[in-house]
Formats: structure tokens, C-alpha cells, sequence
């Protein structure tokens, strides 16, 4: 069925949800007023709608290829690529210095959900630029910023990032990748990188890579890790295109889903980089673009979640079979599927405007400098990628069940949402680490930031038990619950809170979804049905898998690869 993009949901979430109203009142973003906010997003709805979704079938039935050294990508993509660009979509956050429009994050991210629900495969590339054009801005010096980022967001050139190599995945710190001085304050960069997303295309004129790599007198780990930027074709300052650098694509990997998307193998053979940022100090500036991609990628999992929710409901309404309480035929009446749908469309709407709020305290963090902000967009980051990477998954998996048998039949598509969208639960950070970052990493302020969050639901529950009760209450003592369990996983070991790490996580998301469920209902009362659902059906979840977080690591480890072979 056509992709319908949810404009009116956007505008819905960004006014009442998660408060954009205070993002635009800052200086920096003055000029998201109401109107320019209607007009993006329904522009960017128009393309999605009627250039990026006609592609999704083409991307998964034409995958892109290798031939003799050159990525040809499917059918269309070069078109709708162009598209993207030409509108300005690439740098719709970007510095206005460099040609980018400067709005929020929180715009961007909701233009983003569209166009992967539209084409994931296709969307996944300018959302890898947008990450590169922003750890430029960050740690690039000024020669290379004004070189390379005005083509990024013209979309003549496109970005990359280089972390993985064979021996080195999450563990980033055991990469071999070598980068040797030119004398020149250029670098030969050599190496193999693996599962590089969008890797290579044929239609834009340059691919830059960031490329982590140790320098000759790099410590071990990642405290000796640099960054470089190393372009297919070496730039002359006018950005007129020279001499092809010396790196190339080995081989395109053959994956589960997102067959559109060139995931390449590539190789570094003294290729010449220029350093980005301090030596040694890669990490720092790779995490600006991870951290970036982590939220887009979060939204990734949103996008699917909706794509397949409109296609099951379509499917739903129009297929008769069988007799139901309300007299009619379609499946739509079943109470069974109406279970399904109703939890695709709740556990959408969590992710959503969770992602949302994410984008919206990085905003306000970048507007104001406040550290408050700062420490709310970190705690929210994790939780929005894997919150949003496994709702994709499994709304899409309840999407292939609502289709019954036709669902197993790829001409339907339902399959296709459920294989494109697997590995984000796995990239940018699989989601078990994002769970630890949170318990961890996320937690060394004592919890701090995590309790100032817990506090505003605690204080709107008890503001709103006057108009909903009942609702209120739940979620109220679910706030509670979790308060008391984040200040027992404080006290613990660093084994004990990974061991619970996931179930935190996910804790943590089905109370924020409840809270957020809730203010919708109190701003528009036929949502209440909806949040019914969330916070009756769902948010109970949480106080098992607090249990679960309480149990902490003894019982995993005394578990042993023997006793799991038997």
C-alpha cells in the first residue's frame, strides 16, 4: 500500500509531547516558528510519500552490486538520492556558514523517520553525511570544513564511517588500521574496514571516509586511536577533483535485509588522509558522529515501525474472513488483531516521542549550554536507540503476523519491514551496549539526571490524577519503582548492573512511553483509548523486568557453557 507520511502526528507530538516550543525560542532557533516546522515537514512528507517510497520494493529486488570495482546501486536511487539533496534535506541541521538551513535536531529527526519509513535502504545515506558533517563541524579545522562540507550538503560528495575491521567490532580498541606521516601533514592510512554502510555509490562524485586509525606512537586501546578523513578522490582547494586515492571496495556483503544499501568491505592502501581533530583523540571525535547516528538510527527503527503499522491496518481492513462480535468480516474485528494493532500503534507512538525528546534536549543542550540538557540528551540517547531499534523489529514481526500466511510471501512486503530492519538493533552499538552505556557510563553522576527525569513524571502523574485517575496513578507508581530501582543499581557492581542492564533499559522506555501516552491524552481525549492500551497492557511490564534487573549477575555466571550444551 502507498506510504502516507504522519505529518499531523509529528506536529502533534512536537507541540504537546515533547515541547518544541522551547527549542524555538532560544536564539539559535529562532527561526523554527510554528510555519517553518508545517512547511518542512510537509515538504519532506511530499518527497517521501511520492519519490523515496517507490523505491523501497525496487532496493530489495535489484540489490546494489559490484561490477569490476564499481558499486552500481538499484534502480531509481540515484534519482531519489538526487532529490534529497537538491531539497536541501542533507544539511537540514547543518551550519547555515556552509550552506546547511541550521534547524533543530528535533525537525530533523522527524524528516528522518519519514524518509527511512519511505525507503530505509536509500535514507540510510544522507543520514551517515548528516553524522559526518557534524563531527566536521565539531573537531575539523577550518580548511577542511569549508572543502568538504558544502559538498556534503549539496549531496555532490557523500560521508562514511570507518570504525569495524575483522578482528575489531565493538571492541574498538583492538583495531590494526595503520596511519603514517607524509611529511607533508598528510597521512598514509592502510587497513580493511568491514561492514561499511554505503561504502561506495555511483552517483556522487566523491565518498569521504572517516577512518579511525593508530598513529606510529599510538598507546594501545582506544587512547590511541586518530581520525582521519580519507576521500576516494583527493581534492584539489578549489574542490575541483584530483588523482583517485588509493583505496578500494573488496566486496559487498549479502545480507539479511536493506539489500539497496551497499554494505561494503573496504581497503586502505596507504591512502592519503588528513587528521581530524587531535592526535590520538579519534574517539572523541567519532562518538559526535556516532552519537548522531545512534539517534538516527533509533529513528530508523521508528520509521519501519510506522511503515509496517499502515500496512498491516490496510491489510486488516480490507481482508474478510470469519465471523466477529461487532457482525463483521474483516480481520479488523477480531479482537486478536485488534490486540496486535493496537499494540503496533502504542509501542510506535512510545518510540517516537521518545526519540523525539532526545532530539529536542540535544537541542536545547547546543541552544543553551546547559549541562542539565546535556546530561538528559545523554541519558535518552541510548534509551531512544535501543527503545526505538527494537520496537522496529517487533512491530514489524507483529506486522508479518497480522498478514497470517500472506505475510510469509514477500510480494506483500510485510517480510521485507522485518529483514531491512533487524540489524539496527545490532549497528551503531548493538543494543546490549547501549543498555550498558546507560547503567554505566550513563550512571556515573549517581543517577542524578535519571532522577530529575523521574521527578517531572512523578510531578505530572500527580498533577493529572484529577482528569485520569486511574492512568495516572500507573504511571505514577511505575516512576516510583523505577526511582528505587535506579538507586539500587547505583549501590551495585559494574558485573551486576550489566547483568540487568537490558531489563533497565527497557524499564526505563515503558515508563517513559507511559508518561508520554499520558500527556496525549489529556491533550486530546480520543487518544485515550490508545493510552489506554500502553499504560493498562504494557507498562505493567516494567515490574518484571525490574525483577529481573534486581537479580544481578550470579545466576548468568553460574550458568555454564557446559550446562548450556547439555
Amino acid at each position: 500500500m502507498p506510504y502516507r507520511a504522519p505529518v499531523s502526528e509529528f506536529r502533534f507530538v512536537l507541540d504537546q509531547i515533547v515541547g518544541l516550543q522551547q527549542v524555538a525560542e532560544t536564539a539559535l532557533f529562532a527561526e523554527a516558528t510554528p510555519d517553518t516546522v508545517e512547511a518542512i515537514l510537509s515538504e519532506a512528507g511530499k518527497l517521501s510519500e511520492t519519490v523515496l517510497a517507490p523505491l523501497n520494493r525496487a532496493g530489495d529486488k535489484f540489490p546494489a552490486r559490484l561490477e569490476n570495482g564499481v558499486v552500481r546501486t538499484s534502480p531509481g536511487f540515484a534519482e531519489g538520492f538526487r532529490a534529497i539533496a537538491e531539497g536541501g534535506w542533507v544539511g537540514i541541521s547543518a551550519n547555515p556558514e556552509h550552506g546547511g538551513m541550521g534547524l533543530p535536531m528535533a525537525v530533523t529527526t522527524a524528516v528522518n523517520e519519514m524518509m527511512g519509513s519511505a525507503c530505509l535502504a536509500l535514507q540510510l545515506n544522507p543520514l551517515l553525511t548528516q553524522g559526518q558533517i557534524e563531527a566536521l563541524e565539531h573537531h575539523a579545522s577550518p580548511e577542511i570544513q569549508a572543502l568538504y562540507i558544502p559538498r556534503l550538503i549539496s549531496g555532490e560528495w557523500t560521508g562514511t564511517m570507518n570504525l569495524t575491521e575483522p578482528q575489531a567490532g565493538s571492541d574498538v580498541g583492538a583495531l590494526r588500521s595503520r596511519a603514517e606521516p607524509n611529511g607533508d601533514g598528510t597521512y598514509a592510512v592502510s587497513g580493511q574496514k568491514i561492514y561499511i554502510s554505503w561504502g561506495d555509490n555511483d552517483f556522487a562524485e566523491n565518498i569521504c571516509h572517516l577512518v579511525l586509525a593508530r598513529l606510529p606512537d599510538a598507546a594501545p586501546g582506544t587512547r590511541g586511536i586518530s581520525l582521519f578523513m580519507v576521500p576516494k578522490f583527493l581534492p584539489n582547494p578549489d574542490g575541483s577533483l584530483g588523482a583517485r586515492n588509493s583505496l578500494s571496495v573488496v566486496s559487498l556483503e549479502h545480507k539479511m535485509g536493506l539489500h539497496g544499501s551497499p554494505t561494503a568491505v573496504m581497503q586502505f592502501d596507504g591512502a592519503k588522509g588528513w587528521l581530524i581533530g587531535e592526535e590520538h583523540k579519534g574517539m572523541a571525535a567519532m562518538f559526535t558522529m556516532m552519537n548522531n547516528a545512534r539517534l538516527g538510527v533509533g529513528v530508523q527503527g521508528v520509521s519501519v515501525a510506522e511503515a509496517a503499522l499502515q500496512q498491516a491496518l490496510a491489510y486488516a481492513q480490507d481482508r474478510k474472513q470469519g465471523k466477529t462480535p461487532l457482525g463483521a468480516t474483516s480481520i479488523i474485528d477480531h479482537a486478536d488483531v485488534r490486540r496486535m494493532l493496537g499494540v503496533m500503534k502504542a509501542e510506535t507512538f512510545s518510540a517516537r516521542a521518545i526519540a523525539l525528546a532526545c532530539a529536542v534536549a540535544i537541542d536545547m543542550a547546543r541552544a543553551t549550554g546547559s549541562t542539565d540538557w546535556q546530561a538528559r540528551a545523554a541519558l535518552l540517547t541510548p534509551i531512544a536507540k535501543a527503545f526505538g531499534t527494537d520496537i522496529g523489529h517487533e512491530v514489524a514481526h507483529l506486522g508479518v503476523q497480522v498478514h497470517g500466511g500472506m505475510g510469509f510471501i514477500e510480494e506483500t512486503g510485510a517480510a521485507q519491514f522485518s529483514r531491512d530492519v533487524r540489524v539496527t538493533s545490532i549497528y551503531e552499538g548493538t543494543n546490549g551496549i547501549q543498555a550498558m552505556d546507560l547503567v554505566g557510563r550513563k550512571m556515573m553522576d549517581g543517577g542524578e539526571a535519571a532522577y530529575r527525569l523521574l521527578q517531572e513524571i512523578e510531578d505530572h502523574a500527580r498533577n493529572s490524577r484529577a482528569n485520569l485517575p486511574d492512568l495516572a496513578g500507573d504511571v505514577w507508581a511505575a516512576a516510583e519503582a523505577l526511582r528505587e530501582a535506579t538507586e539500587w543499581l547505583v549501590a551495585q557492581s559494574a558485573d551486576d548492573r550489566n547483568a540487568g542492564a537490558v531489563a533497565y533499559l527497557r524499564a526505563f522506555a515503558r515508563v517513559l512511553g507511559g508518561h508520554y501516552h499520558l500527556k496525549a491524552a489529556l491533550a486530546d481525549a480520543a487518544r485515550l483509548p490508545l493510552a489506554r492500551i500502553a499504560i493498562r497492557r504494557l507498562l505493567p511490564e516494567h515490574a518484571a523486568l525490574l525483577a529481573q534487573l534486581r537479580e544481578g549477575a550470579a545466576d548468568l555466571y553460574a550458568l555454564t557453557p557446559e550446562a548450556l550444551a547439555s
